[in-house]
């Protein structure tokens, strides 16, 4: 329920704007922040594409919203979920087609502990490289595969390695999901060669401001490991978690 608030205000009317054309851009929030800490790349992308219904910052200024990734299963989704819980914290899991397939008892662990299942396309591909019936095709069959399987129906987006342009952002609208980006990460998903754990619980605790998405993937043995003591952090600068 912590996330509910920030998750139904941004639940509008649809807007499609037809004949968009743009190069692919790779998302980054960027290293150069305001005087509220915030990414500077963070709030210029709410700016350019808001109207899309894409989201970098949650408008509650006091929350910070931890998502996570779910491409493939390494081992740590388990720990996580089981800090989660420990803490009281409500998350969002970003689920490819495989992780929705290959894991049920997981998905259904994240759905009956209150966290927010989320889509990232079926096969994990790049929007941009896609028409829109593609477009469509990659995150509709997901999406109906999960309302099937697991009785969900999923309303947000989380494009593949960061990239999109307006016109995926605009079919993304038009079939009714928002898509949520993000304005806080760290380098997590080499698996083989993971963060030092001191070093990132430092990165991603400074990296706080109001209104953040964290992302992170579960992947990573560093974010297992610092999960609890990174929430414990963020609270006590102040914000909901």
């Amino acid at each position: 329920m912590k996330i509910r608030l920030f998750l139904s205000a941004i639940l509008s009317a649809a807007l499609l704007l037809p004949n968009l054309h743009a190069e692919a851009i790779g998302y980054g929030q960027g290293k150069e922040c305001d005087a509220q800490n915030c990414p500077i790349g963070a709030s210029e992308f709410q700016t350019s594409f808001g109207q899309y219904g894409a989201y970098a910052l949650s408008p509650d200024e006091n929350r910070i919203i931890l998502t996570f990734d779910q491409g493939y299963e390494n081992g740590y989704t388990a720990g996580i979920l089981d800090t989660l819980r420990e803490k009281n914290v409500s998350a969002v899991f970003f689920l490819t087609g495989d992780y929705a397939k290959r894991e049920p008892e997981l998905v259904r662990r994240m759905i009956q502990e209150g966290h927010t299942i989320g889509n990232h396309g079926m096969t994990h591909a790049a929007l941009p490289q896609l028409n829109d019936d593609a477009i469509e095709t990659e995150v509709m069959s997901l999406h109906e595969y999960v309302l099937e399987q697991y009785g969900i129906e999923m309303q947000y987006f989380r494009p593949p390695c960061g990239e999109y342009d307006a016109r995926a952002l605009a079919k993304i609208q038009s079939l009714g999901y928002r898509t949520l980006f993000w304005s806080a990460a760290h380098v997590d998903w080499i698996t083989d060669a993971q963060p030092d754990p001191d070093s990132a619980l430092q990165q991603l605790s400074q990296a706080a401001h109001g209104g953040a998405i964290y992302l992170l993937h579960s992947v990573s043995s560093t974010n297992a490991q610092i999960l609890g003591d990174l929430i414990d952090a963020l609270r006590t600068e102040g914000y909901n978690v």
